[in-house]
């Protein structure tokens, strides 16, 4: 819903597709209707004083769990911490102040604060030994487990792996307490699931955190019922309906791994149900591997032991390669966007070779399909994402230097596959759209430190080796970095005669910041924050410092 009167923004950087210009820009009836002096020409209008600083198409993230991470707010949210220490004790005091639940949960901690990145049930007892526990780490392809869940899940030495997981083991093959992607769901299924309030006030709350971050719009990589989540698209289409979701929303509908091609006719019609609400669900995302740091992304090569030498290990693939390229084809030709998680090298070879069989079918429908995270990318691949029309959808802020990576990943992965990861300005160079997202709540969704990180291949006020750029080579400019957050992701979520660029035309959907992260050195983008975020020019956040006149 556009803003009751029109909104002039003065004073500002504007961020244009000519570059920066210090003009006026006039928004009404919900979109930009001047910039430049005749903008000061009507009368009414609501004045922001943008002091100077920057002002941008709003932020768009193309992928990102917002109701996850609204019910890990929810919940008891590991996120602030980074120690074992430190877990432990907010979950110790998350139990004692909730007697009343049966199952103490949440989610948010980090591999690299554990020995070999396995956290122990012994460590969770010694803070909840009377009820079940479970935490999923902050990537979601793992959980921590307390005794109490594993004997409720019946979880023992005889208990198998399944197909799609791993049961972590000592050397007397005892269950220690973490559990790796498919296993997870071994405890999860008997933990409560969230009620549809809990759903609604998830999304609310996480509404609220994005437009504190200047983010407008995004794509939800998992619009389906998971382990420990219910559906969230009832939510959506009750949040569209009340106009309580003011952000533009395109859902990602989740592939069953577990199930094949005879979901496709129950996708269709959840497609149209979508829409007929209101809401987009035009995309189907499937899970192709897992992650590097827990050895099930999947590789071409098999990842490396802790003597540096190659072992038997090759990762996951969750959906077979030739079925891949069957489901692909199918969907792609219904008029889904194929919204792909892929890691390793290997499944991203799977997944672009899944779309070529699907362009060679189908022809070039403009579907935009994408993948997801791209971590590690054969340099015989980089090409192939804009030969095929693929959208890169990448995660920045991985790209750098930090615990999971330095302990976890590059002596896993060895000195010539290390080198291959996040290999944005290869895909940049080669001709590839790209569009840039968060994966909140598995790290931050602020945009400006994601945007950094593209920048600068390095955490934001970052010393020691932590500020060393991680592959600089592969760093994006400033400019193409924030147009991949907003542009970029309004392209993949076919919206870009909408949004993502401030022009005459496009939508209000604009942020301003609190300086011109242009002017200032790269190494200070980070710095900077949001003053004003707007939708349809109705203003959703206001920093608290910054004044509005009318």
């Amino acid at each position: 819903m556009p803003a009751a009167h029109p909104v002039l923004i003065t004073g500002g950087h504007v961020f244009t597709p000519a570059g920066i210009v210090e003009e006026p820009v006039l928004v009404d009836n919900g979109v930009i209707t001047a910039i430049g002096a005749e903008a000061l020409t009507g009368t009414g209008a609501v004045e922001i004083d943008a002091a100077g600083g920057l002002v941008s198409p709003g932020f768009q993230d193309s992928h990102i769990h917002p109701y996850h991470a609204g019910l890990d707010m929810i919940a008891c949210d590991l996120t602030p911490y980074t120690t074992a220490d430190g877990y432990l004790t907010r979950i110790a005091e998350y139990a004692a102040a909730n007697p009343e639940l049966t199952w103490i949960s949440g989610g948010g901690w980090s591999m690299d604060s554990f020995p070999g990145g396995l956290p122990t049930a012994a460590a969770l007892d010694a803070v909840v030994p009377d009820r079940p526990a479970y935490f999923p780490n902050r990537d979601g392809h793992g959980a921590w487990v307390n005794t109490r869940a594993l004997e409720i899940a019946g979880i023992d030495d005889a208990t198998p792996d399944p197909f799609d997981g791993r049961i972590e083991r000592d050397a007397g093959g005892h269950a220690i307490g973490t559990l790796q992607e498919g296993a997870m769901g071994l405890v999860a299924r008997y933990i409560p699931l969230p009620t549809q309030d809990d759903l609604d006030d998830a999304l609310e709350i996480a509404q609220r955190q994005l437009f504190a971050w200047g983010v407008t719009a995004w794509q939800d990589a998992i619009v389906g019922a998971t382990n420990d989540t219910p559906d969230p698209l009832d939510s959506y289409l009750r949040a569209t309906a009340s106009g309580m979701l003011k952000a533009h929303v395109v859902g990602a509908l989740w592939w069953d791994r577990n199930r094949g091609l005879e979901q496709i006719p129950e996708l269709v019609a959840k497609r149209e149900r979508a829409l007929a609400g209101g809401f987009s669900a035009t995309t189907v995302k499937i899970m192709q591997d897992g992650v590097a740091e827990n050895f099930t992304a999947g590789m071409l090569e098999p990842y490396l032991d802790a003597c540096g030498c190659p072992g038997e290990n090759m990762g996951k693939s969750f959906v077979d390669p030739t079925t891949l390229k069957q489901i692909s084809t199918e969907l792609d030709a219904l008029g889904f966007q194929l919204h792909f998680h892929a890691l390793g090298d290997r499944a991203v070879r799977e997944s672009l070779d899944a779309i070529q069989a699907a362009r060679t079918a189908n022809g070039d429908n403009d579907l935009r399909h994408t993948l997801a995270h791209i971590q590690v990318v054969h340099p015989d691949d980089v090409p192939r994402f804009a030969e095929l029309g693929v959208v890169a959808n990448m995660q920045p802020l991985w790209a750098r230097h930090e615990g999971q990576m330095d302990l976890l990943t590059i002596p896993f992965l060895g000195r010539r596959r290390a080198a291959w990861q996040y290999p944005f300005g290869s895909l940049q160079r080669a001709g590839a759209a790209l569009a840039s997202g968060s994966d909140w709540p598995v790290s931050t969704a602020n945009p400006l430190e994601i945007i950094h990180t593209s920048v600068n291949r390095a955490p934001a006020g970052a010393t020691g080796p932590s500020s060393l750029p991680f592959l600089g080579e592969q760093a994006l400019s400033l400019a193409d970095a924030l147009i991949a957050h907003s542009l970029g992701t309004a392209y993949l979520n076919h919206d870009e005669h909408r949004s993502g660029t401030i022009e005459v035309g496009k939508a209000g959907d604009i942020v301003i910041l609190d300086r011109d992260i242009f002017a200032a050195p790269v190494a200070e983008i980070g710095s900077a924050s949001v003053a004003y975020t707007l939708i349809g020019g109705e203003i959703v956040y206001e920093a608290d410092s910054v004044p509005v006149s009318a």
